[in-house]
């Protein structure tokens, strides 16, 4: 039978979307190379295709569009790009490899961005565990992201808020000598890896040396950032072992504790004057 009106806007819709796309990259592409790659050049991009479509670039107006009266209110910002352009990374999940993946790309970012300025690393997490207990994640999660604290050339400063529990907490101890620091309330806990090894009798036997290996790597990297003997570390591992922010600075796995009449004015945020 004859198509219905709804399948001969179809074709129309797709080359309307195909256009505004290729306009998209055109733009994008007319950017500068830094510009490109700036947290803020995706929102550039999807406004100069709305825009595209109100004006008939790329055909009739969507009906999604987000105007009133001409303007184009869009969506609200992304959060976390704005924390990215003030050269803030947040942890605020478990060690999963997803997480890793976000956190490391961003010190990369930063580093290539300004390798003069600080960056700030609020850590709110459970490490390589659930709050329960449960294991998700695998220490090379943090062993990935201590490492890359430590190559870039930015000193990255750390700060615990809520939790920082067993890989989370040598994490924050690998912070900036000065600069590594909680706020009043937070909890740090010391333990030790969990094996999640499951199989025969041999594999498990493989899977509990790397999780010794693992155990000794993250004591030591808390050892050098607290000035304590290995063996001490491992002793305190051994079990759970939870210390308050003020018990944290006397062993040495942060530096102070940010009080309320500590904390700087409240500025004005630099992305405030690009929105």
């Amino acid at each position: 039978g004859a198509a219905s009106p709804e399948q001969k806007q179809k074709p129309a819709d797709t080359m309307r979307s195909f256009t505004a796309v290729v306009l998209g990259a055109v733009l994008l592409a007319s950017q500068n190379v830094a510009e490109a790659f700036s947290p803020s050049a995706r929102s550039k991009v999807l406004n100069n295709l709305k825009e595209m479509r109100m004006t008939g670039a790329g055909g009739a107006a969507s009906p999604d569009s987000n105007y009133v009266d001409g303007t184009n209110i869009g969506p609200p910002p992304d959060l976390p790009s704005l924390l990215l352009h003030n050269r803030i990374v947040y942890i605020g999940m478990p060690l999963v490899p997803a997480v890793t993946e976000l956190i490391i790309a961003e010190l990369l970012y930063l580093n290539y961005e300004d390798q003069g300025k600080p960056v700030t690393m609020y850590i709110n997490s459970s490490g390589t565990t659930t709050a329960g207990g449960q294991a998700v994640g695998f220490e090379t999660e943090a062993f990935a992201i201590a490492d890359v604290m430590k190559y870039i050339r930015p000193p990255v400063n750390t700060v615990a808020i809520g939790q920082a529990f067993g890989a989370a907490a040598m994490i924050l101890s690998q912070g900036q000598k000065g600069g590594r620091a909680a706020l009043p309330n937070a909890t740090i806990l010391l333990n030790q890896p969990k094996s999640q090894a499951q199989g025969q009798a041999s594999d498990i036997a493989i899977r509990a040396r790397e999780v010794a290996h693992n155990r000794r790597t993250s004591c030591e990297l808390i050892a050098q950032a607290t000035g304590k003997p290995l063996s001490v570390v491992m002793d305190d591992c051994a079990r759970v072992k939870y210390l308050q922010p003020d018990e944290a600075v006397d062993y040495g796995l942060i530096d102070r504790v940010i009080r309320k009449e500590e904390m700087s004015p409240l500025m004005k945020p630099s992305f405030m004057a690009q929105l």
